[in-house]
């Protein structure tokens, strides 16, 4: 693969520092990268490691102009690492094989499906009764559509991903090997001594541009459906309880979990790890740091954070109780200091 510094520019609505001519063979970090290498400066606390780096083209700020000192070129761009994002889309564009529409012989469509003659349904691929597979969409081998869901416009299923009975997906997503979406949610009512279950008669319905990572799980909604609005991003292994929502733009890194029935807003995010308990509200631009577990609604935009030690349940909420009040009592501790 080779791009000119020029072309990079007209990619990304840059402007060319030096020479566009330079042909770029490699997108990579500052610390490995070499004459032919294109890479980035995010922020200006990274400076040393571009002032150490051999890169041949860096994207920088165009107040980081000076910055890139004798090196042949440079793309002057507001921001870096979104262009840089771009320029690894276009990247993958070339060296990725191109999708051949059609059926494989060993797939499975059963009657009532449609499967648009743009789409591709790859090997021992599985679309049921009902199911609809929308132009350019793609069905990789051994994933599995469910009766009358649908997958819509150029969003890909990769191997192994799974979408239930009834639930949706919209356009230009992308669903990695291993999640499941329309599992049954956990319902269960205890009666003598017993856990009876309650079916799970909602589906899942998700928008466009949603990306949902390796061995997520997305259940099913008990009654009303469990909804990802447009634009969510879901690492691997998140968990997201039946009849959650989850607000455009939001999201989660790895090992998150939402219990059933939160609601979350739009553009909020949650570190690895963190949890949110079920029936809670989030607001829009809610931010959850990593291995925080959140316990109550949260209705101010803003960061949260909390860690504390499991104990028994009595004590760790008296703890947890006298910890809110800490503050007050500093400040009452200090007046009474003044006194003395």
């Amino acid at each position: 693969m080779t791009i000119s510094v020029a072309e990079i520019a007209a990619l990304v609505g840059g402007e060319v520092q030096g020479d566009g001519g330079l042909a770029c063979h490699r997108i990579g970090p500052l610390a490995t990268a070499d004459g032919a290498t294109v890479s980035f400066l995010s922020h200006p606390r990274y400076r040393a490691q571009l002032d150490a780096s051999g890169a041949g083209c860096v994207l920088v700020q165009p107040e980081l102009r000076d910055a890139v000192g004798e090196r042949p070129a440079s793309v002057l761009v507001a921001d870096p690492y979104h262009a840089f994002a771009l320029l690894t889309q276009w990247w993958a564009r070339q060296v990725q094989p191109a999708v051949v529409p059609g059926v494989h012989p060993s797939a499975v469509v059963e009657a009532g499906a449609v499967v648009h003659a743009e789409a591709h349904v790859g090997p021992l691929a599985y679309v049921g009764p009902g199911a609809r597979i929308d132009r350019g969409a793609v069905v990789s081998a051994q994933a599995h559509v469910g009766r009358d869901a649908v997958v819509g416009e150029w969003t890909r299923l990769m191997p192994r991903a799974t979408l239930l009975d009834g639930c949706r997906i919209g356009a230009r997503g992308l669903v990695h090997g291993g999640a499941v979406i329309g599992a049954d949610g956990f319902g269960f009512a205890p009666h003598g001594g017993q856990w009876v279950k309650i079916e799970q008669l909602g589906t899942v319905r998700i928008g466009d541009d949603v990306e949902i990572g390796a061995n997520t799980c997305i259940d099913r909604g008990a009654l009303e459906d469990t909804v990802i609005e447009d634009g969510v991003k879901l690492d691997n292994l998140v968990q997201i309880g039946h009849n959650v929502r989850v607000g455009a733009h939001s999201a989660f890194a790895g090992c998150v979990g939402v219990a059933g029935s939160a609601r979350i807003g739009r553009h909020c995010t949650a570190g690895g790890g963190a949890i949110i308990l079920g029936h809670l509200e989030l607001v829009d631009h809610v931010h959850v740091t990593a291995a925080t577990v959140i316990t109550r609604s949260i209705l101010k935009p803003g960061q949260y954070s909390g860690l504390f030690p499991f104990d028994d349940n009595a004590a760790w909420e008296k703890n947890a109780a006298t910890l809110r009040q800490l503050h007050t009592l500093r400040e009452r501790l200090r007046a009474l200091e003044k006194k003395t």
